[in-house]
This record gives C-alpha cells, structure tokens and sequence, in this order.
C-alpha cells in the first residue's frame, strides 16, 4: 500500500485546524476531516480508515470519550489523540479507555505527525497482515482436517473392494468369471490411482514454489492430450482444440498443467455415452497480457443447486460417484493463486462451460 493509500480520519472543534492539517498533508494521506464526531461515526461507517486522529477538547465529547466508544465497534484504526492540554490524568484515561497509540501537540510539527502517521500505519498493516495470516491457517487447519478424514477413506475403500474381490476369484474355478473379477480389480486399482494423482497435484499446488516460465498453449495442449488419449473413455470423443496466442504469455507451467489436465479428464469423464457426437471444446484467446481459456462440453451437465459448491474440497456433483471430488477444488485454488477467476455454466443432459480468465505474470 502507497502512503496516497493511507485513509485518516480527522475529529477536531476547530475547522482552521482541520484544514490547515489536511492542507499540509493531502498530498501524502487520503485525508477526511469533520468537525463532529456524530459525522464521524457516520464516516467510520461507510469507509475503513487506517487512522483515526481526534483533538481531546471537542463540545460534545472528549477525544479520549469518543476513542473510547467507538474502539469495539472499529477496532481496526490506530487511534492518535490531539491536544493542547495534556496533563497526567488525560494521558492515563487516553491509554486505559481510548487505547491511544500516539499524543500529538499542539501546534504540532510536521515531522513529528509525519513520523507518527508512519509508526502508526506500520501498526495497522501488521495486524491486518497478521488477522490475514490467521485466517488462512484457520482455512488450512480445516481443510487438513477434512483432506485427511476424506483421503483416508477414499483411499480405503478401493482397497477393501480390492481385498474383498480377491477373496471371491479365490472360491471361482470358472475363468471367464476370474476376468470378470480382475476388471473390477483394474477399475478399483484405476479409481485409487486417479485420487493419488489428485493428492500429488493438490501438493504441487499448494506447497510448490511458483516457477514463471514463457508458456505456449499449443505445446501444453498437445501434452495434456497426449496423457488422456489413451483413457477407455476417450473412445469415441471428438476433442476440438482453438488456440489464438499473440505474444508471449507468462505463467506457472505447474499450475496450468494441473488446471488443464483436471478440467478435460473431468470432461472425458461425465461425458454422455448416450450421444451420438460426444465432444470437448477447448478455446484458448491469449494475449501478452491475459489468456481466456473456455473448456466446452455435451456431457452430463451439472444440477444448478451444485454450481455453487463443485470447487470445495472433496464434494462429489453429478450423477456419478466415480470422481475423488478434490479435482475441481484443486482447479480453484491454482487459479486463486494465478490471480485469475473461473466461472461455469451447466445444464443436466446438456452439458458445462467453464470459463478462466488468467493475467499474464510478467517477471
């Protein structure tokens, strides 16, 4: 944040004072000044400011009052107390009822509000940094603790299906029903090894140092084609590819791989075997600046009452079950971090449209 970035909100009786302040510091501060603190909570309201001065001596309450009422309302300002008359008591209430970080003077001096205004923005920027960082662990610690309930299960309950269809090709002399056996084996054991492949990009994605490469889409579709092509699914799938890339679009190779290779398996794999031309349409318009990337299908479609939670970790949509339901959240969180957004659109019977807007990254 610029110090231009730095909202104050100024209290103070004495409007040559209030525009005497804002005329020494407008080019520095976004500055708000009022000279009621009825207008000033009205302004704490509607806009966040990162600093609140008040001058002590005001008609309706004290600076120390007005610190005091509204500090568990709008914890977030540092809060400095402006005074001509500071004696001890004044300063013990300031600290104790209105959390004062700072007195100023008056008249004060201009490097010394510069100075104030600066230690105090430090202040709020590292408790804002830090209410962030907090939010983000609790986010993590949750996700962990669903990730691990959810992945040990999942990766359990192909195993035991494994375990328990050994047992019966064990008590089976006829060959044809052992091949019946050992199909339902390689599902199981295709099942499990597609749900490690989604916890090894999940890893990738979320502990993976960003490497900031020139990326070309018809180099990464090729590869991405060339690891599904061979799926029994693929079968009769007609894949249609439009790459438009002008210039050189930078951005992490990892990231885009992962996003590519989860939307066209999720793709291959909800597509509607009932249709005569089942297809995916990929559409990528990339600039220096920005790629659209739009993934189009005829496949099974997504319910509307699904669109809204098919990014969080480990829901399963559709009509199927066969999906680990980590891709998709995999999907949001590496475009999250590519500073882009997606959006879809679906249709049950009809089929989805996914949509990503990704900036380019410039070294």
């Amino acid at each position: 944040m610029s110090e231009k970035a730095i909202t104050i909100l100024y209290i103070d009786d004495e409007e040559h004072n209030l525009h005497s302040f804002k005329a020494s510091f407008r080019k520095q501060y976004d500055i708000t000044i009022t000279p009621s603190v009825l207008e000033a909570e009205e302004l704490l309201e509607k806009k966040d400011f990162c600093i609140v001065l008040a001058d002590q001596r005001m008609p309706i309450m004290t600076g120390v009052q007005f610190f005091e009422k509204i500090r568990t309302k709008y914890p977030k300002p540092i809060r400095i107390l402006i005074t001509g008359h500071t004696d001890i008591s004044a300063a013990i209430d300031a600290i104790n009822k209105g959390e004062v970080f700072r007195f100023i003077d008056k008249p004060w001096d201009y490097q010394y509000v510069e100075t104030a205004i600066s230690q105090a923005y430090d202040i709020y920027k590292t408790r804002e940094d830090l209410k962030q960082r907090n939010m983000d662990l609790q986010k993590a610690n949750e996700e962990l603790d669903k990730f691990v309930y959810s992945a040990s299960h999942d990766l359990r309950a192909p195993l035991m299906s494994v375990l328990g269809i050994v047992n019966l090709a064990l008590l089976e002399d006829d060959v044809k029903s052992q091949n019946e056996y050992l199909d339902l084996i390689r599902q199981s054991v295709k099942k499990l090894d597609t749900f490690i492949i989604n916890i090894i990009d999940y890893y990738k994605n979320a502990r993976g140092v960003p490497v900031i490469t020139n990326i070309s889409f018809e180099e990464l579709v090729t590869e991405v084609q060339a690891t599904i092509q061979y799926l029994p699914e693929f079968g009769n799938l007609r894949m249609v590819t439009e790459i438009d890339q002008e210039g050189i679009f930078q951005s992490d190779l990892m990231k885009l791989r992962i996003i590519f290779n989860n939307l066209i398996n999720n793709a291959v794999k909800f597509q509607d075997k009932t249709k005569a031309d089942p297809y995916v349409h990929l559409t990528i318009k990339a600039t220096t600046e920005h790629a659209r990337i739009i993934v189009r299908d005829n496949g099974l479609g997504i319910k509307e009452n699904d669109l809204d939670k098919i990014f969080r970790m480990f829901y399963r949509a559709g009509a199927t079950n066969s999906g680990s339901g980590i891709g998709l959240y995999i999907v949001h969180e590496a475009i999250a971090k590519l500073a882009g957004e997606i959006n879809v659109t679906s249709k049950i019977g009809e089929g989805s449209t996914f949509e990503i807007n990704i900036p380019s990254i410039h070294k």
